[in-house]
């Protein structure tokens, strides 16, 4: 049962059902998205292997990558864990903006950015629309945790 604030009106309402939406649009795409091209990393295909050596990046790297996408994509989807689910979201971050980066700096076409850029653009959405039980909890106020 959800708890529902009293001062809320129609607009929190709206607000809180579009954000829902936009999560779950968001989270599908970025899932399926990390899936296929993790499933295509771990296939080793001829277009990933030639792609990845011509970045400069040795074979394995595509297993290593393959592997964790798969696992974050599964983070992200179940319930509960919300620290996984945050270190998955920083994981496919790192992932797509390191993509992005290599192919710019490699002086590849801008058509190589689009996909992780986009991957980018759903990792956040989807990051930022999580629904409260998905999140971290923060710590009570004034119980900062400082070594003295």
């Amino acid at each position: 049962m959800t708890k529902r604030n009293p001062t809320a009106g129609p607009q929190d309402s709206f607000r809180s059902k579009a954000g829902k939406i936009v999560y779950w649009i968001a989270t599908v795409w970025l899932s399926l998205g990390m899936l296929s091209t993790g499933i295509i990393q771990l296939l080793k295909t001829e277009e990933e292997v030639n792609m990845i050596t011509r970045l400069g990046y040795p074979v394995y790297l595509l297993t290593i990558i393959g592997v964790w996408k798969i696992l974050g994509v599964v983070a992200v989807l179940i319930p509960k864990f919300p620290l996984v689910k945050e270190w998955a979201y920083a994981g496919f971050f790192i992932a797509m903006s390191g993509a992005v980066l290599s192919h710019l700096l490699n002086g590849d076409e801008t058509k190589h950015i689009f996909g992780p850029t986009l991957l980018i653009i759903l990792t956040v959405a989807s990051w930022y629309f999580r629904p409260a039980d998905r999140k971290v909890p923060a710590l009570p106020a004034g119980r900062i945790l400082v070594n003295q």
